[in-house]
């Protein structure tokens, strides 16, 4: 039996590349073993051996046979694999939902808010004032405003982020709850962040084509720098003087008519002529910037002693400088009742 089952087996591996053949050979061995012990006798004909053969050394049956028996194994294997894999991906979901409002309040504080709101009072109610009728509102003048709001936002997180940036020993004595202070945002970071501020603003700018929009982008820009970088002949913030001059211009003479020509020179087509409404906004905020001006070094006196900032609060004192600032506000409301 064992002598003419391999008689085929050797003509067929004849036929055959000599790797196969030895692996065929090694299989219909060891099936002949096994066959024969499955049938007691060692006297089997070719045909019930050819068939015993066929039915044992079937290898793809055998390997499906073999994962039938072990697929419930690979299943709970599997299930298990991919719950950890979803585990994980919920897992880290929720971080991402926890760590982007922080950073978007981190943003939010980063951009001093009250000067957004600022900008966008002021830039609002001084493109109002060339409006003649209600025939004024077109989406052009629309565009035109938005143009220009967009570019002074973009601006006014510059002058910010940038002061931040140089000021971070300080703020860490007067305002630690700020990003880079209290270290939620790096210093690249915040670089970047100035860079991207800077460039979009200019970029809005030149896109209007509108002569005073620029000019009131460069000023800002210079102004804002020479307030803030800390190179030979600025940092105008050590001074009191020149800071305070720095922030009424901007606030009070810049914002004031430059955009007012932008709407009514570039926007509306109209000539360039100053009306009794913006001297008067401008002259009002000549005085309440004063007041800002005097008001803001207050809270910052500890830092700006300890780092050497010659802010009038330091110069003049708490006490006095806060008496100084209340005569100015009481003064100015009575004036403007």
């Amino acid at each position: 039996m064992q002598a003419s089952s391999r008689a085929p087996a050797a003509a067929a591996c004849s036929a055959m590349k000599p790797a196969h053949c030895t692996v065929l050979q090694i299989q219909i061995d060891r099936r002949g073993l096994e066959c024969r012990d499955r049938f007691g006798t060692s006297k089997l004909s070719w045909a019930v051996g050819n068939s015993a053969l066929h039915q044992c050394q079937s290898p793809k049956r055998y390997i499906r046979r073999q994962r039938r028996r072990h697929s419930p194994v690979l299943q709970v294997g599997c299930n298990a694999i991919i719950g950890d894999q979803n585990e994980s991906i919920a897992t880290q979901f929720e971080e991402i939902c926890k760590e982007v409002p922080k950073k978007l309040g981190a943003f939010y504080r980063f951009c001093r808010p009250h000067t957004i709101f600022g900008t966008i009072i002021g830039i609002t109610s001084v493109s109002l004032l060339p409006m003649r009728s209600l025939d004024d509102f077109t989406t052009k003048v629309l565009w035109g405003f938005l143009e220009a709001l967009s570019s002074a936002l973009f601006m006014n997180v510059y002058v910010v982020s940038l002061n931040q940036l140089y000021d971070i020993r300080i703020d860490k004595v007067n305002k630690p709850s700020l990003p880079l202070a209290s270290g939620e945002f790096s210093v690249a970071t915040g670089a970047v962040l100035v860079l991207t501020s800077l460039i979009m603003s200019f970029i809005i700018g030149i896109r209007s084509r509108s002569a005073p929009l620029i000019c009131a982008l460069l000023i800002s820009f210079f102004l804002g720098s020479a307030y803030s970088v800390d190179v030979p002949l600025l940092r105008w913030k050590r001074n009191a003087f020149l800071a305070a001059s720095c922030i009424l211009f901007v606030r009070a003479v810049l914002v004031q008519l430059a955009f007012f020509a932008h709407m009514q020179q570039h926007v509306l087509k109209r000539p360039l002529a100053p009306t009794k409404s913006v001297v008067f906004a401008t002259l009002f905020m000549c005085c309440f910037s004063a007041v800002i001006a005097l008001f803001k070094d207050i809270p910052d006196i500890d830092g700006d002693r300890h780092f050497g900032v010659e802010s009038l609060s330091v110069r003049l004192g708490p006490q006095r400088h806060m008496g100084l600032a209340s005569w100015q506000e009481h003064h100015l409301r009575n004036y403007f009742k």
